[in-house]
Formats: C-alpha cells, sequence, structure tokens
C-alpha cells in the first residue's frame, strides 16, 4: 500500500483542524470525533481513498499505535502531581485492578454469549478493558495543578489500566495454546503477573529518578541545558526498552517514569511549579530558569510536559483517523450493536461503581466515573498485539468487529456528550469543584512554555 493517500489524509486533518480551531472550540464534541469521521469519508465506507486492513496489516498498525500510547501514558504520568498518600491514588488504582478485572469478565461473558472460545472471550475483555481518556481532553488533568478528583482519577486509571490488560491478553493467548501459562497457570501469575507489572514499574520509576537527578545536578554546574525534548523522548525509549528487555511491561515503565520525574520535582519544590516558574519568569531568562535550584525541577518538569502534550495530540489526531478508516459495514451487525451497548451503558458504569464503593465520593463524581470509560487507542494495540502473537483463528473476525465497533461508538458518544457534561460538572455546586483558574485569576502552568520546548 501506497504511503502518499496516508500523508495526505494526515496532513489535510491537521490544517483543517488548525484553521478551524476557534470554530471547533465553540463545538460541544471534542476533535476525536472530527477525527473520526474524517476517517470514515476517506476509508472504505467512504470515498476509499485509504485501504487498510487490520489483519492484513497488523504489524504496522501495532507499531502505530504502540507509539501513540507509550507517548500518552508518559505525559499522563507527568501531569499526576498529587502526592502518593492522598485517596486519589488508591481510587485510581482500585479502578485499573479491580475495576478492570471486573470488566474483563464480563465483557469475556458477552464474548461467550457470541460462541468465541474461551481464550478468545478473555482477549476480547482484555482489549476493551482499558480506558483511554485522552480522546477526550476535557476529562483528563489539565496541568500539574489540577487536583480535581474526577480528572485526576480517570487519568490515574487509563495511565495504569493501559499497562494493567496485558496479563488478560497473555492469558487468553495462554488458553489458546499460543503462550505458555503452566499447569494451572502457575507461569503467567509469577511471570505475566507478578514479574512483569512489578518490574515495568520499578524499571520506569528507576529511571525516571535517575534521569531526573541526574540533569538536575548538572544543571547546578550550568551544564545540560537545552534539547528538553531530547530528554522527554530519551527517556521514554529507555525505560520502554529496557522493560521489555527484562519481560516486563513497557506501558507501566513509562507511565512510572513520568510519575517518578514529576515526584521528584515535587519533593525537590518548596512551592509549586505554576508558583515559582511565575516568580522567576519575569526577571531570569530561560536557561537561569534551568539552571536555578529553586526553579529547575519545576521547569524540568513543565518542559517535559509541554512537549509530550504536542506529541499526544498528534499522535491523536493520527490514530483516530486511522480507526475511521479502518471500520466496516459488517461491524455494525445487530447482534455486535446489542453488545456494544451493553459494554458502554451496563458493563462500564456496573464494574466502576462497585469497584469504587469504599471510597468517598459526591454522587456526581462517582456518575462521571461510571460513565466515562472510553476506549480508544490502547484497546487497537493490545487487539494487533494478539493477531501479530498468533490469534488468527477464525473468531478474530468476531473480536475484530466487536472491538472496533465498540471503540468508534464510545469516541463518537462520549466525544459528543464530554464537552456539556463536564460544563455542567464545573458549575455544578456537589461536584465541590471550582476552577483554579477562576479561584486565582492566573493562567495555568500549561501556559507557560519553557523556551525551546515548542
Amino acid at each position: 500500500m501506497s504511503a502518499v493517500p496516508w500523508f495526505l489524509a494526515v496532513g489535510l486533518i491537521l490544517l483543517l483542524l488548525a484553521l478551524t480551531s476557534s470554530v471547533l472550540s465553540r463545538l460541544p464534541l471534542s476533535s476525536s470525533v472530527i477525527c473520526l469521521v474524517f476517517g470514515v469519508l476517506i476509508g472504505p465506507m467512504g470515498f476509499g481513498l485509504l485501504e487498510l486492513e487490520l489483519i492484513r496489516d497488523a504489524a504496522l498498525i501495532e507499531r502505530l499505535t504502540e507509539i501513540a500510547v507509550i507517548v500518552s501514558l508518559f505525559a499522563a504520568g507527568l501531569q499526576l502531581r498529587l502526592p502518593f498518600h492522598h485517596s486519589e491514588w488508591g481510587l485510581a488504582l482500585t479502578l485499573a485492578t479491580l475495576g478492570m478485572t471486573l470488566t474483563v469478565g464480563l465483557i469475556a461473558g458477552l464474548g461467550l454469549l457470541l460462541g468465541l472460545p474461551l481464550g478468545a472471550a478473555v482477549i476480547l475483555g482484555a482489549v476493551l478493558a482499558p480506558t483511554d481518556p485522552v480522546l477526550a481532553s476535557d476529562v483528563q488533568v489539565k496541568h500539574s495543578m489540577d487536583d480535581d478528583p474526577l480528572r485526576f482519577v480517570l487519568t490515574g486509571e487509563a495511565g495504569f489500566n493501559d499497562g494493567a490488560a496485558f496479563p488478560f491478553v497473555m492469558l487468553g493467548l495462554g488458553l489458546l495454546g499460543l503462550h505458555e501459562i503452566g499447569e494451572w497457570g502457575w507461569r503467567w501469575w509469577a511471570v505475566d503477573v507478578v514479574w512483569a507489572i512489578v518490574a515495568g514499574l520499578a524499571i520506569g520509576a528507576i529511571l525516571g529518578i535517575a534521569l531526573g537527578k541526574a540533569v538536575l545536578y548538572l544543571r547546578r554546574h550550568d551544564e545540560a541545558v537545552g534539547l528538553d525534548n531530547f530528554l522527554g523522548v530519551g527517556l521514554i525509549a529507555l525505560s520502554y526498552g529496557v522493560a521489555i528487555w527484562a519481560h516486563s511491561y513497557g506501558f507501566l515503565a513509562v507511565f512510572a517514569a513520568g510519575l517518578a520525574l514529576r515526584h521528584l520535582e515535587r519533593t525537590a519544590e518548596t512551592s509549586p511549579p505554576d508558583d515559582s516558574l511565575r516568580t522567576a519568569a519575569g526577571a531570569e531568562t530561560a536557561e537561569d530558569l534551568a539552571t536555578a535550584e529553586e526553579t529547575a525541577p519545576a521547569y524540568l518538569a513543565e518542559a517535559l510536559v509541554n512537549f509530550n502534550s504536542h506529541l499526544e495530540h498528534f499522535a491523536e489526531v493520527a490514530l483516530v483517523v486511522l480507526i475511521g478508516a479502518l471500520l466496516r459495514p459488517e461491524m455494525a451487525d445487530w447482534r455486535l450493536v446489542l453488545m456494544v451497548a451493553a459494554v458502554i451503558l451496563l458493563i462500564r458504569p456496573i464494574a466502576a461503581t462497585l469497584a469504587i464503593l469504599g471510597f468517598r465520593l459526591q454522587p456526581i463524581q462517582r456518575g462521571y466515573i461510571a460513565w466515562f470509560g472510553i476506549r480508544g487507542i490502547g484497546s487497537i494495540y493490545y487487539l494487533t498485539y494478539a493477531i501479530e502473537h498468533g490469534f488468527k483463528s477464525p473468531p478474530v473476525e468476531t473480536v475484530v468487529n466487536f472491538a472496533f465497533a465498540t471503540v468508534a461508538t464510545s469516541i463518537f458518544i462520549h466525544g459528543t456528550t464530554v464537552t456539556p457534561l463536564m460544563h455542567f460538572y464545573r458549575h455544578h455546586p456537589s461536584s465541590g469543584q471550582t476552577s483554579e483558574d477562576e479561584r486565582r485569576g492566573e493562567t495555568t502552568p500549561a501556559d507557560l512554555h519553557p523556551v525551546g520546548t515548542d
């Protein structure tokens, strides 16, 4: 397949989004919906300008989605600045573990109803369990000082469960005879669950802290100043590569690396990053900010946040267009429509509600957490990963159709409801939220672009 149509499609949609950004910002939908519709128009269901087939082109799609996911996970980790003793962390972890397990089980049950073998049903559950709030920007954490429980929990959940879904994918492959899980599943528990999760998190945390401390040490001596973008991409690649080499989960390593860098900044600062940068911004150059002991940690963290947010947006546009171009008419089968409705309207709300029963939240926050189980790029990655590791028997067509129908429906429904619902949330008295920007009358750290990061 020629790459020309792909370059033309991505170039056109990027220019369209840039030129119409002011108009789109006033519409009650996210940009991901526009990208999805654009993808449908240039794909087989539209003008047929882009011919891709998931099973045939699984290797290419796996790599594209892999890059998009690790960039978004690193960015998510950098944004989560709350100390680890806050209850929001426990809530995010509970959703990413108990909530995900319940979701996988319930979706696998739907797969069995469709006639899938157990292994394929488990893969289906693992593919559709991870959430992806980056596709609805109004739901994710806005900046490093955004401590709203709803946005923090949804961002943290997506960061953890985009890696925590891997054990279920490996279990499904094992049940199909495509992966060694050991008698009674001992190897799966020891290697795919315990080792891969713990090692992935540890590798990311160690590398993130080590790099952060090395950079801050060098900058106190006026060295290693500039090229912050290289630091971010280098840390992503290094943590991901080391984790894969160690047979652990690279997604968790990248997320942990972002968290570790932010934790290092938070523990090194005597004041929040927006305060420290704002206080010095008018009087010092970018190099002074990068090397001064009181501002260097915040400058480094915010530089990486800004750069990764740009990468994340590029990846989002390209991959959502790709998802739209991969849609097929057979994905609208009436049985699949009913199953998709069950996943979005029943399974996510039930699993999330059960998982967070023991936590103190406002009713509106519980309702929004139950609703915003957005499926997206991570689901496509896990699907292509399974295909590339041998899942190519006849049930794969059913799993592909179910997965794509769910992802496309989720992007469209959540993308069209997120803006009005979050507007309502911001002005709802029981949410307990007052916009920090309104409260302080200031710009956010995301508006403080360090020189050289764009």
